[in-house]
């Protein structure tokens, strides 16, 4: 267990303590973007590695048996979240990495389409309601640590990328943060943006990736994860 909190630990930090901050900044000007995107990814990538095989690892700590009634709501949200992850990451997306440049425009309404309308962090909300999920599902500790952790980078990622974003592009991000929400619907129901045109500019070819990728995963699940869902 200690491995598995030392992992969540690591990987929390370089996110919140790197990313997002002025550290991050410092460390742009001295190494580069482009320098510095491939080391925090690769930073990135051994901390989620070191996770996974620590959770594997991890004693089965049981807290709270999770009610008979409570796996098709876990699916259901699963299934919400892998429309969220993979429409979001096919939309381009200024809250993206490449493309924040764009937020020098002088019409934001231009860079807000599709699930961008709904929410301006469409993956990181994925991530969440994926957790959240997962969380409902298994009732032992190792899985609060692993799956607490990734919730809470999910949600505070919205906000470090929001902070990064007005940071750099403050008149830009200004007009675009007023016409889109981080909560998902919350620009709609202020009547800020409109549901009907996302619903028009997602298009179907995202629609069935994300349903595909959900149907696959739910499929090979148990060969991937070691936890067979049919």
């Amino acid at each position: 267990m200690c491995n598995l909190l030392a992992a969540s630990i690591f990987f929390l930090a370089i996110h919140f303590v790197v990313s997002g901050t002025r550290l991050r900044d410092a460390l742009v000007s001295r190494l580069g973007a482009g320098a510095y995107r491939g080391v925090f990814s690769v930073a990135s990538l051994v901390g989620l590695i070191w996770m996974i095989l620590a959770y594997k690892h991890a004693p089965s700590i049981s807290i709270w048996i999770p009610p008979p009634g409570m796996r098709p709501v876990a699916y259901s949200l699963v299934f919400l979240a892998f429309l969220l992850m993979v429409i979001g990451l096919a939309t381009p997306s200024v809250t993206g990495v490449g493309i924040e440049s764009k937020l020098a425009e002088q019409n934001p309404a231009s860079l807000i389409r599709g699930v961008t309308r709904i929410t301006r962090h469409p993956f990181l909300w994925g991530v969440a309601v994926w957790a959240i999920a997962h969380l409902l599902e298994n009732g032992d500790v190792a899985s609060m640590v692993l799956f607490g952790s990734l919730l809470l980078l999910a949600l505070g990622g919205t906000l470090s990328i929001d902070a990064k974003r007005r940071r750099v592009y403050a008149d830009g991000w200004a007009r675009f943060a007023q016409l889109t929400s981080n909560l998902p619907f919350l620009a709609i129901a202020s009547g800020r943006n409109s549901l009907i045109p996302a619903l028009q500019e997602i298009g179907f070819i995202r629609l069935l990736m994300a349903i595909l990728a959900y149907a696959l995963v739910f499929y090979f699940h148990g060969w991937l994860f070691g936890a067979p869902l049919t």
